[in-house]
């Protein structure tokens, strides 16, 4: 059992390094062209955005609460707030709208 372990531990370390590794031996290069450089500091918030998205809508049996609860966090968000901020301002929005329907 522990020898599957370790197997698997190792696995997931080969899968995790190749896809790290590829690119530089694949360029071999100084600089990334700023073009790709764009895109590549964009793609974390393109896979949050697409963790995230799925949650909003299957939040409640009533996925307007997710959708006031996103909006809120983005308006507070574009707002500039703090990380914390932004939680609990959309916390407290989706509580204020939870006692108003219940």
């Amino acid at each position: 059992m522990l020898e599957s372990y370790i197997w698997v531990i190792i696995g997931m370390a080969v899968v995790t390094f190749i896809p790290r590794m590829l690119p530089l031996v694949a360029f071999q290069m100084d600089t990334i062209p700023p073009f790709v450089r764009g895109v590549l500091k964009n793609v974390p918030y393109a896979i949050l955005g697409a963790l995230i998205f799925p949650g909003i809508i299957t939040f409640n049996e009533n996925s307007w609460l997710g959708i006031i609860g996103a909006i809120t966090a983005f308006i507070a968000a574009y707002l500039g707030a703090s990380l914390i901020i932004i939680v609990l301002v959309s916390i407290l929005s989706l509580s204020l709208i939870g006692f108003v329907l219940i």
